[in-house]
């Protein structure tokens, strides 16, 4: 409950960040019956929304809960968290959410779920109305850049005085897609306050190598499929796209993490994860020259991978099939964070209550990419988005979890 010496009515919160976590926190905490003002530095909401949908919007995804929950990482994460996380908000919660706006969803063969007109604009459109007709007050062209302790808070923009608040939600997100406005200017204003933050970076993106020039003229822009792909003791399951900076694509995506921590960062590639060394050879028994050229048409192998294995000469069959089974590449290091499709790091676990609330700011809660997590691409982020604003918001206006005394 709210506490009792401020009504309903009364109650004024402040929602920074215009993207997904902080359009879900503000409808959220508006239907719960608080003055709600959205603050973001650009001339409208949703931007990064907007890039997410050019891919199809994917939302969430089909799979079960407890698969669901492990796929997000971060160092000091609270055991059992995600799971609390997507008990109160999980997949078919947004797809319920979906529907309310009249959007209609579907389940892809990969589980991944997107809006069936595959588009985010209509979405977002149908989206701020809703917020609109709960009283959500915009303020755009907003850039945050300072708070005085409170309650009430002194929130400072760069273009106005500073603005009272009983509650702040911090939605800024991370740091990729900084022309959306998430450029993680928000870690040198909470870093003044002692709030303890992990580097923002990159995740989910692309790695570099070197590719000799006839690889890049023949395979450039081609994706390998049906991979599997190692980085230590992690195994990812897809496709790898070769660039003329090294490799993009879903599986190099989920290995990122590691990566990370390598001091050498390499990867193995099983170009025919179907078949043992031993299958392969038995298909070459007869070949004596050309190795390469005759393991491309009986192993049926992709142009890609044809283009890597010539690297070097083969002169022998046995060796090949070692290497279509470990083919290793090395990496020298991550794309920057500024074109990931988001960033690891944030704000640490150990500074948040369990309803994301900081323990040294009561009243102030963090939502979505601000908070140190990650997981890969397929519905994932959002879905992490939607379920941290949606308890964040709860708990600052009381409709849920424990509200400390004197909160508002």
């Amino acid at each position: 409950m709210i506490h009792q010496s401020v009504t309903r009515d009364a109650l004024r919160l402040a929602v920074i960040g215009g993207g997904p976590a902080g359009l879900r926190a503000a409808e959220v905490a508006a239907a719960a019956g608080a003055k709600v003002t959205l603050f973001d530095a650009k001339p409208s909401v949703g931007r990064k929304f907007l890039i997410a949908g050019k891919g199809g919007l994917n939302l969430t995804h089909g799979e079960d809960l407890a698969r669901f929950a492990s796929r997000y990482s971060g160092p000091g994460q609270p055991d059992g968290f995600w799971s609390d996380m997507l008990t109160d908000f999980g997949p078919a919660e947004m797809r319920q959410w979906a529907a309310g706006l009249g959007i209609e969803t579907f389940q892809a063969s990969s589980g991944r779920v997107y809006p069936t007109a595959m588009k985010a604009a209509p979405l977002l459109r149908r989206w701020v109305l809703r917020l609109r007709g709960l009283g959500v007050r915009f303020e755009m062209n907003h850039r945050w850049i300072s708070l005085t302790p409170g309650p009430p808070y002194q929130l400072g923009f760069a273009n106005r005085p500073s603005v009272a608040a009983n509650a702040v939600i911090l939605a800024l997100g991370g740091a990729s897609w900084p022309q959306t406005g998430s450029d993680g200017s928000w870690c040198a204003i909470l870093g003044t306050m002692g709030i303890a933050r992990h580097p923002l970076v990159a995740a989910n993106c692309g790695w570099e190598c070197d590719w000799p020039a006839d690889v890049l003229a023949a395979v450039e822009g081609h994706p390998i499929k049906n991979l599997h792909v190692r980085a230590e003791n992690r195994l990812a399951i897809g496709e790898l796209l070769v660039t003329r900076y090294g490799l993009e694509g879903g599986t190099i995506y989920q290995l990122g993490e590691v990566l990370r921590t390598m001091p050498r960062p390499t990867i193995a590639i099983d170009f025919k994860p179907a078949h043992n060394h031993a299958q392969l050879l038995n298909k070459m028994q007869s070949v004596r020259q050309n190795f390469l050229s005759e393991a491309k048409l009986r192993w049926k192998l992709s142009a890609a991978a044809h283009a890597i294995l010539a690297r070097k000469p083969w002169t022998d069959a046995s060796a090949l099939a070692r290497e279509v089974k470990h083919c290793v590449i090395e990496l020298k290091g991550p794309r920057p964070v500024a074109e990931a499709i988001s960033s690891a790091g944030g704000v640490c676990w150990g500074e948040l209550d369990s309803n994301l609330m900081l323990k040294k700011l009561p009243g102030v809660f963090v939502a979505g990419e601000m908070i140190d997590w990650e997981a890969p691409t397929g519905g994932y982020l959002l879905q992490g988005c939607f379920a941290t604003a949606t308890r964040a918001a709860r708990a600052a206006t009381g409709t849920t979890g424990t509200v400390r005394p004197g909160f508002f």
